[in-house]
């Protein structure tokens, strides 16, 4: 039969709007799903494995003004976020690249770019090494391995969580997709909390105290401002102490999946610098294993990041944080000079101008040891470890007698 004009069956009602449901549930399930991979991304980007290095921070400035200085650094990010917004809304930009390329042209686009690289590429380096660092460490726990074995040496641990890990999860082209890896690292991070401070009680009263633990402000403090999130907590503990053991594991899974994101933020500024913010298929893989190569390249070749993190802190976090943010508000704002904005403003840049100075100097001129590796001194009796041996003041006095180490009690 042919076509004799009949209209299209409709659907009932009632169908047009189970469907119309079903079709709007799932949009706002997409939505909450991306949200909260949002969340869990940014929670594990800003605390990440960082948090477990805070200590060496307040240890560089000194406990009192250290953690001054960590609620004075976390006030002073809130506010350049609200000024890169009040900044954005002036200028009619939504990007902080497109934000500094109205402000300053592109000179300054090209500029923060390169400071918008660095920062996470050294970050990448720094999650490698310390992977290494720390599995190694792990492995040499296992009964019956040798602790010479090149199967558990830290370069072929960083080629291999570099091949098996990093490089697939960085590989996705939707962050979102990361969400998940975020909140399993998130709960990681939580749990090494717990076993920190469950050596707290069971350490504390065995470790010798130092002379200078509670001075208020160290030479170093400006080195810690640049480098609030350097040092590894787990060198502090004996290679024998099982419980650590298990936290320097989940200390290497959580820097593993904190890596990719660090790697889709280089990846980004090279998309939006030499190919308009897009890139295709072949080009987005080739630009990812050149990255991370280059990443493990230089992470095998270097063992110890303490001058290397505190450099990237002095010349491209506090550009990144207190300079860049207050310089583009101060060009764009009309506001009065007597305005609080702008006088916060005036306070940040040269103060963040400071840090990078100085700390930068200081980071050359007065490097910070390296004890990659090194066991502590109160590790080092035969099959010594706090968590079933308890040591007398006389056997630890002793030891460090032996090392050439004063006890300040």
């Amino acid at each position: 039969m042919g076509y004799q004009g009949q209209r299209p069956a409709v659907p009932p009602q009632s169908n047009l709007d189970d469907r119309e449901t079903l079709v709007s549930e799932h949009k706002h399930k997409g939505k909450t799903c991306r949200q909260s991979a949002a969340v869990f991304n940014v929670v594990n980007s800003i605390i990440g494995s960082g948090i477990i290095g805070l200590p060496y921070s307040m240890k560089q400035a000194g406990f009192p003004l250290g953690i001054l200085l960590l609620f004075w650094v976390s006030y002073v990010t809130d506010f350049s976020l609200v000024l890169l917004i009040k900044g954005g809304t002036l200028s009619g930009t939504d990007t902080y690249q497109s934000l500094v390329n109205k402000t300053f042209g592109f000179p300054g686009y090209l500029v923060l770019s390169v400071l918008q690289f660095l920062y996470p590429f050294i970050a990448m380096i720094s999650y490698n090494i310390i992977t290494g660092d720390t599995l190694s460490k792990v492995f040499q726990r296992i009964p019956g391995v040798d602790p010479e074995n090149v199967f558990i040496g830290r370069h072929l641990i960083i080629v291999l969580s570099t091949v098996a890990f990093t490089l697939p999860l960085s590989l996705y082209r939707d962050i979102a997709k990361l969400g998940k890896i975020s909140l399993i690292s998130t709960v990681l991070t939580t749990l090494i909390l717990g076993i920190v401070m469950a050596r707290v009680v069971s350490l504390g009263p065995y470790v010798p105290k130092t002379e200078d633990a509670w001075v208020f402000a160290k030479p170093n403090a400006i080195q810690a401002v640049g480098v609030m999130s350097f040092g590894d907590l787990f060198e502090n503990y004996c290679r024998n102490d099982d419980l650590v053991t298990f936290g320097r594991f989940c200390y290497g899974v959580t820097v593993i999946m904190t890596y990719p994101i660090e790697c889709f933020v280089t990846r980004e500024v090279i998309a939006n610098v030499f190919f308009g913010g897009t890139l295709s298929s072949v080009v987005h893989i080739v630009v990812t294993v050149v990255i991370i190569t280059v990443a493990t390249l230089v992470s095998l070749l270097i063992d110890c990041l303490g001058i290397v993190l505190e450099l990237n802190g002095a010349l491209c976090a506090a550009p990144l944080i207190f300079i860049i943010p207050s310089a583009c508000y101060l060009k764009l704002s009309e506001e009065p000079r007597t305005h609080s904005d702008k006088i916060m403003s005036c306070v940040m840049l040269p103060i963040g101008v400071v840090v990078m100075v100085v700390g930068f100097v200081m980071a050359v001129r007065n490097p910070q040891d390296c004890t990659h590796g090194q066991e502590m001194f109160y590790c080092f009796p035969d099959n010594f470890s706090f968590t079933n041996i308890s040591v007398t003041h006389f056997q630890l006095t002793t030891q460090l007698s032996v090392l050439n180490v004063t006890i300040f009690q």
